[in-house]
């Protein structure tokens, strides 16, 4: 009876319940504003993990978390379940939180091997679709240590030595590998493809130490050219110091302090043309040449000045029919033109003969080629300009 009463009490109240449910609207329900919204929170429907999990929004995914996390579990179970947690980030493309994860499953230091060596080839894959090549090759060399003919540690440590251009030991990985699993057909596809690179490598690194060769043979010849010619070089910006006999020394030793030793490092240009000093196929040499113009802060460069040339014939074409749109007064005429070189040591001015070639001037005992670029001041004669250009100033002819 007590139990039959029991029943009928159930039965009562179950009806109590579907008369209440069926007229009273349900509160928790999804609208069609949040729906989505919703599922997205239940771990089931979820299309994306959130990046931090708030047990207050997500109770369900916090619930799962904690049954993975569970330390009352053996460390086996614990990594397996955050090597899952690692693939399911991994599938999403997160790779970042991938490696969190199997680098915690590693952590766990469990006794499976080949748990490990899997949390190993995984946190290889995802370190190397980020980019970090180096850990990459280190988790592969640490799961081929712990098994050495796991084929996905074998190509990726394989891959990842093309990706760092050490194609050597890219060979070298497949050939180890090949000799375990002699039929698996990527590890054969990485070696020839590492050959190849290799090879064009040491091709293009051959053809760049031959070019190299040739390059400072051409230099070493420039060098001894100038030499022959009794050129100097100057590639010291710093001015020379001078002792108390200064005055009373031979010219001919030349600035002991920034006089260069014949060497390609001055034969570099500093102008933004980049144009150096170069002989052509009769022998001659041509310079890099800068006129300076003080009274009008301007300047013109000439690239390849030939030394058997005269200055008259390059101020000829500079201020031929057309003169430069800075001379509005039409005052410099090749005919009135005075040309100076400067002594920096001796602060002293030499002027130039427009009728001279450059061979002539550079071969001068006081002229120095500084940073491997010739240069002259260009002034009009009888101008109040030069006059006062000239004040104060030591003048010499050549």
């Amino acid at each position: 009876m007590a139990s039959s009463a029991l029943q009928d009490d159930s039965d009562d109240g179950m009806d109590e319940f579907m008369d209440k449910f069926k007229t009273e609207r349900y509160k928790n329900a999804f609208s069609e504003n949040n729906w989505e919204e919703e599922f997205n929170k239940v771990p089931m429907f979820m299309k994306t993990a959130p990046e931090e999990i708030d047990p207050q929004k997500y109770p369900e995914l916090a619930c799962l978390q904690a049954i993975i996390h569970d330390e009352d579990r053996t460390p086996e179970e614990q990594a397996k379940s955050l090597k899952d947690e690692g693939n399911a980030f991994f599938k999403e493309k997160n790779y970042q939180k991938a490696i969190l994860a199997y680098t915690a499953g590693l952590n766990k230091k469990c006794s499976d091997e080949d748990l490990n060596v899997v949390l190993l080839t995984n946190r290889a894959a995802a370190n190397f679709h980020l980019g970090n090549m180096r850990s990459a090759l280190n988790d592969a060399a640490a799961a081929n240590k712990i098994k050495p003919d796991h084929a996905k540690a074998l190509i990726r440590g394989a891959q990842c030595c093309i990706e760092l251009q050490n194609f050597s030991e890219a060979i070298k990985w497949c050939d180890e590998g090949l000799k375990l699993l002699p039929t698996e057909k990527r590890l054969q596809e990485l070696r020839a493809a590492a050959d190849k690179h290799k090879r064009a490598a040491e091709r293009d690194a051959r053809k760049a130490k031959a070019k190299e060769k040739k390059l400072y043979g051409e230099k070493e010849a420039l060098l001894a050219a100038i030499k022959d010619r009794g050129i100097k070089l100057l590639h010291s910006t710093k001015p020379c110091k001078r002792g108390s006999n200064s005055e009373d020394e031979d010219e001919d030793e030349g600035c002991s302090a920034g006089m260069a030793q014949l060497s390609l490092d001055g034969l570099s240009s500093q102008e933004v043309t980049g144009a150096q000093v170069f002989r052509d196929e009769q022998g001659s040499l041509h310079w890099p040449v800068l006129f300076l113009y003080p009274e009008h802060q301007q300047s013109d460069f000439i690239s390849a000045f030939c030394e058997s040339n005269c200055f008259l014939d390059h101020l000829a074409v500079m201020f031929g029919e057309e003169p430069p749109p800075w001379d509005t007064d039409r005052k410099y005429n090749p005919q009135n033109l005075q040309l100076y070189f400067e002594d920096e040591e001796k602060e002293t001015l030499y002027q130039v003969n427009p009728e001279m070639s450059l061979l002539q001037v550079l071969q001068h005992k006081r002229f120095f080629v500084k940073a491997g670029t010739p240069s002259f001041i260009v002034l009009v004669s009888g101008s109040s300009f030069l006059k006062q250009f000239l004040t104060g100033k030591k003048i010499q002819g050549l």
